[in-house]
């Protein structure tokens, strides 16, 4: 909705009441939730910031009820899809873990790991869990919580340790179809996920082929020694799940699905329903275990099935690690997010229909005369909301809300603002100590937030590189441009 269309404009500091508002309950909610606060406390501080924006609007800018309802309405609408996919993720990350894709992934990953290379082979690793279950955080509390331990008895200090797993996490969480953030990004700024994918490669790849040397040389200085945890682990992943090369064919044809352009929501639902029948062929020992059975028969087999694809799972293999590696959320564990996202999308809807958020973008537009400007102000608006908000979530919502009119305007394509916000949002969100993923990756890690900071180096590398593929020009194309490509 246009300012020039309200009754009454709203000003700079009218605009900025309900942002402190939200920011000043979002500090109360996560000091006293933690990181819990994704739980309902962030939910109900983005309503009732809905609430302050929609009562100032009708008060001081005779905005009507009526207008408010039905931006809330079209923004919520404009998501739906993002939120099918969201289901959809939470059955394939539990249909992977079960049928024992992820496990044979991380299995044979564990076979490059030595004390030289450890870094890197920690930050690939990681890489390839992320990009397969689409969640940092997940790659994160399972197999970093492995690789931490393994790393301090190599002799490498906590904080190189944690920077590698933080950065391989983050760069597969980054480009995962499987990845909510992805997924929100792509859908807040209306851009196709596989076409938002495919351009972060050209800020992300280079990000981390720097990121993999720092880590390669990294390991050639440090002194460290061999230790077993590796083959221990190793031994208790094969020990609980049938490894087999042939579950490889999962991600191979998701893989070719993606390459094919073939639509999100098919394509995770036949890599779901694929990782499904392979765990009916592969896995029917665990099946029974999660559905609770004396025995293997065609209904614990469909009722373990059909538990991983909706529910929590959680297997009891004598390895702690493991146990934590293995624990799947399925649908259901897509709720909170789906809840925020609604959420959020209200309060969006109200600052859009307020006139709000076309007045505090008009302040960036000053200094968006030129690309290399416009992608600086994004970077930096999407960090200091990363900052303001604690939230990464909301932060995208706000950064692709607030400069979507101004890239089209400006003629750019909705991509390069998708791009931006990851580049900027998702990956420095970890980087904040009273971010709600600052806070949960330092406690699960049990290293301090700045402690692993400096060698976070693809998550600090990421920002700077989007500015600087933004002055080089690469690949970026107003509209009128397209056609040429």
């Amino acid at each position: 909705m246009e300012i020039t269309n309200l009754a009454k404009r709203p000003s700079l500091g009218l605009s900025l009441i309900p942002i402190i508002v939200m920011v000043i309950l979002l500090f109360f909610t996560i000091r006293i939730f933690g990181s819990d606060a994704l739980s309902g406390g962030s939910q109900v501080v983005l309503l009732l910031t809905t609430a302050c924006c929609s009562a100032l609007a009708m008060g001081f800018c005779r905005v009507k009820w009526k207008k408010i309802e039905e931006s809330i309405c079209t923004n919520i609408l404009g998501v739906a899809t993002a939120l099918l996919i969201l289901l959809l993720i939470g059955a394939l990350s539990g249909s992977w873990m079960i049928s024992g894709v992820v496990p044979t992934l991380i299995y044979y990953g564990m076979q490059v790991l030595s004390p030289t290379f450890f870094l890197a082979s920690c930050c690939i690793i990681c890489a390839i869990v992320s990009v397969m279950t689409g969640s940092s955080w997940t790659t994160i509390a399972t197999i970093g919580i492995a690789l931490m331990g393994i790393g301090e008895a190599l002799g490498f200090s906590t904080g190189w340790t944690a920077g590698a797993i933080i950065s391989g996490a983050y760069f597969g969480d980054k480009i995962s179809p499987l990845s909510d953030t992805t997924v929100l990004a792509s859908s807040t700024t209306n851009t196709p996920l596989f076409s938002h994918i495919r351009y972060m490669m050209y800020t992300t790849v280079p990000t981390m082929i720097i990121t993999l040397i720092i880590f390669t040389v990294a390991g050639f200085v440090f002194d460290h020694s061999q230790d077993g945890q590796v083959m221990s682990f190793a031994a208790s992943l094969k020990e609980t799940f049938h490894i087999s090369a042939a579950l490889m064919i999962v991600p191979i044809a998701t893989g070719i699905l993606i390459a094919k352009r073939v639509a999100p929501i098919i394509t995770l639902f036949i890599s779901a329903l694929l990782a499904a029948i392979f765990a009916l062929l592969f896995q029917p020992d665990l099946l029974q275990q999660i559905a609770g059975a004396e025995s293997i028969n065609a209904a614990s087999m469909f009722k373990g099935v059909f538990m991983t694809l909706y529910g929590s799972t959680q297997l009891e293999t004598g390895n702690e690690m493991l146990d934590s590696l293995v624990a799947t959320r399925g649908m259901a564990g897509m709720l909170n997010t789906i809840w925020l996202i609604i959420c959020a999308m209200c309060f969006g809807g109200a600052m859009t229909a307020s006139g709000m958020l076309e007045t505090i973008t008009s302040v960036f537009m000053r200094f968006m005369q030129r690309r290399a400007s416009m992608v600086a102000s994004t970077v930096f608006s999407g960090l200091t909301l990363n900052i303001c908000t604690a939230d990464q979530y909301i932060s995208i919502i706000l950064t692709g809300n607030m400069f979507k009119e101004i890239y089209r305007k400006k003629g750019y394509e909705s991509r390069l603002l998708s791009r931006t916000t990851e580049d900027a949002v998702t990956v420095t969100s970890v980087l904040i100590p009273w971010n709600t993923c600052g806070m949960t990756q330092a406690t699960i890690l049990s290293v301090p937030t700045l402690t692993y900071l400096p060698y976070c180096f693809f998550n600090l590398i990421s920002p700077l590189m989007s500015i600087i593929i933004a002055i080089l020009g690469f690949k970026i194309k107003k509209h009128h441009e397209e056609d040429q490509d």
